[in-house]
Parts: C-alpha cells; structure tokens; sequence
C-alpha cells in the first residue's frame, strides 16, 4: 500500500493570497509550484496513468503571477477521550 500524505499549499496569484490541500505521495518544492501552477489555472492537472505533462518551474510560473510559494504537511491528530470531554 503506497503511503500518501497531505500537504497545505499556500501560494500568491498576482497579489491575492490562495491556499488549498492536496493529497499526494511526496511533497518538495518544484512539486508545490507545479501544484500551485494547477490551482491557478496555468497548467493542466495531470490524468493518473497518463505519461507526465510539462511542469511549470518556478520561473516560468512567476511570469505567470505566481509567487511566494509555501508548503507544509500535515501533522498526525492524536486523540484523547479525555481531551474530547
């Protein structure tokens, strides 16, 4: 079974801050601005099973209105009845 995990991608599109989550097996940062190329529209999402599209860099995505591409993953909720009362 192929671990997957999710990230939160924060990003700016011509100035105004997007954010979204994505589920996927690795996260670094050339995948975050493909990620973000997808959310903003500039590049195609890619088909699973299909051989790989062109990646948007991130130079050609800040000629584009991308910028200040962050990520993060996801941190593991440990839950507690106890703290559930």
């Amino acid at each position: 079974m192929t671990q997957e995990n999710l990230y939160a991608i924060e990003y700016h599109l011509n100035g105004e801050p997007k954010r979204f989550i994505i589920r996927a097996k690795q996260m670094n940062n050339a995948e975050a601005w493909q990620w973000a190329s997808c959310d903003a529209g500039l590049a195609p999402i890619p088909k699973p099973g299909r051989p790989p599209l062109k990646r948007f860099s991130k130079p050609m995505a800040e000629r584009f209105g991308v910028t200040d591409v962050k990520w993060r993953g996801s941190v593991a909720l440990a839950w507690d009845e106890e703290d559930a009362r």
